[in-house]
């Protein structure tokens, strides 16, 4: 059995995780207490059931029986119960935002009127401190649409995701923020910018105009080289390691043209090597 342990900050998107992921074929359990966990991956390992995926999503709302999850997450090893955590996040201020849109209680404001929703949102991320440190995959959605979510929990998750390590190279503009999640992040603000060229201004780094401009560079070239041998060298030794999810972030300003480029070419340099990578483009649809 694939067991995936959906959990993370209130508003970060578990909900919307949950139904992306059995769109592709997860039974999914939502709010279920930590302590049923262990139970019930026993009872579907012992061929009780036919679930071959299963996605729980367990969080804060479960209050003072949430602080079991560590000690749970134990148990689940101790009884060689194979299991990856997905842990959604987003900054403070985001989190804020949309629970006053939704207008929405916070599950640590229950019984507690005096507390306010900054305040709520600190204590929660505290709690969450030891889970989100044993996360093997941490999916930041404060720039992240409903669609862009699926695309990447589509990518993680549409196979085995416990066979080897998931390389995700994704693509950012600075100018909308940098990429919490990022293993490893690239500059390439300093490569020729086509945005300045009033013909390829329009396009994107998936064209071919603005790869061709892009790579032509003598500057790219050897950006290029040098990127790639890091890369060459370091990948292997994460996936000696052990980790469930890379994540290889490439920005430059917009998000648009030179990271996009960039990106594209990481990928399919990755795959071409063996590697189990996918690409996603954060800001390329911004304006």
């Amino acid at each position: 059995m694939e067991l995936i342990i959906v959990t993370g900050m209130s508003g970060a998107g578990k909900s919307n995780a949950a139904n992306v992921l059995e769109d592709i074929g997860f039974y999914c359990i939502d709010n279920i207490p930590p302590s049923l966990i262990t139970e019930f991956a026993k009872l579907t390992r012992r061929g009780q059931s036919q679930l071959s995926k299963v996605a729980i999503v367990t969080d804060i709302r479960g209050g003072e029986m949430f602080n079991e999850i560590d000690d749970v997450l134990d148990q689940l090893t101790q009884n060689a119960i194979e299991y990856r955590v997905l842990f959604l996040d987003a900054s403070d201020e985001c989190l804020v935002t949309r629970y006053k849109e939704t207008r929405r209680a916070h599950p640590m404001r229950t019984g507690t009127e005096n507390m306010s929703l900054i305040e709520a949102v600190h204590r929660e991320r505290e709690i969450l401190k030891s889970v989100r440190a044993r996360a093997d995959y941490i999916i930041d959605t404060t720039f992240t649409t409903t669609g862009s979510l699926k695309q990447r929990l589509t990518s993680l998750f549409l196979g085995d995701s416990s066979k080897g390590m998931n390389v995700q190279v994704m693509s950012f503009g600075f100018k909308y923020g940098s990429v919490p999640e990022a293993d490893l992040v690239f500059d390439v603000r300093c490569l020729p910018n086509p945005y300045y060229i009033d013909e390829l201004r329009p396009f994107t780094g998936l064209d071919d105009e603005v790869r061709k401009f892009v790579l032509s560079c003598s500057n790219t070239t050897g950006y290029v080289e040098k990127l790639l041998a890091l890369l060459d060298y370091s990948v292997p030794l994460y996936c000696a390691e052990g980790k469930s999810q890379l994540v290889i972030a490439i920005g430059c300003t917009g998000g648009k043209h030179r990271s996009v480029v960039l990106t594209e070419l990481v990928y399919n340099h990755l795959a071409a090597n063996g590697f189990k990578a996918s690409v996603y483009h954060r800001d390329i649809q911004k304006n």
